[in-house]
């Protein structure tokens, strides 16, 4: 952004500006208060005058950049079918992690961040915050389904996990060595994942066995 442009916005603004920089430049950033207070140049204290929690902090940022890479607008769009909206809002999630030396950078980054250290509290709130927002996402296309008729009656938190699941191995999948297409078997493989999700559940007594 233009260096005037910066210094017109708010603090509350520039604070977020500059968390929005910190976490794409590294995905697994806790956003620390001192780092994103220095690059917003405001005070630690403007800064939790407008986010007096580092979760609070996170949160917003994490809503912010999901609008832009997850736009809603595609769930919404009637003319195409259910499971195609779906899948479509589910690969803009996974187009943030790359592919080959990206996924790998992205995938490093993750266990450096979050799986190599002690789990110390600062880490897992940062972690559950960045789970919490992709599963309020899910769970949000989701419902938009649900209101229109298009997904039968059913636990959509539950949903939203198993979906995250598939997402979460996919975005390996994309890290690791292939000897076939990555992206044909990962279409693939969210079609499937969609196909179960949109198919009515059976009762708890008839996935019992005999």
């Amino acid at each position: 952004m233009d260096e005037r442009k910066r210094q017109r916005l708010s603090s509350r603004d520039k604070v977020l500006l500059a968390a929005m920089e910190l976490f794409g430049e590294g995905p697994g950033s806790t956003l620390s208060v001192r780092a994103v207070a220095s690059r917003a140049g405001v005070s630690t204290g403007s800064l939790r005058y407008h986010f007096p929690t580092q979760r609070e902090l996170q949160d917003e940022v994490l809503t912010r950049i999901y609008d832009l890479v997850a736009p809603d607008d595609r769930i919404h769009d009637g003319s195409a079918p259910a499971r195609d909206r779906l899948v479509d809002c589910l690969r803009q999630v996974l187009a943030g992690a790359g592919v080959g030396s990206q996924a790998r950078v992205a995938t490093l980054t993750m266990v450096e961040q979050f799986i190599a250290p002690e789990p110390t509290e600062e880490l897992r709130t940062a972690y559950l915050a960045i789970e919490r927002e992709m599963r309020r996402r899910v769970e949000y296309w989701l419902t938009v389904l649900a209101n229109e008729g298009a997904l039968p009656e059913g636990d959509n938190t539950r949903r939203a996990r198993f979906l995250l699941t598939v997402l979460n191995g996919l975005g390996m999948e994309r890290a690791l060595p292939a000897e076939d297409s990555i992206l044909q078997h990962e279409n693939d493989t969210l079609y499937a994942a969609v196909d179960h999700v949109l198919t009515p559940e059976r009762p708890a007594s008839a996935r019992e066995p005999a």
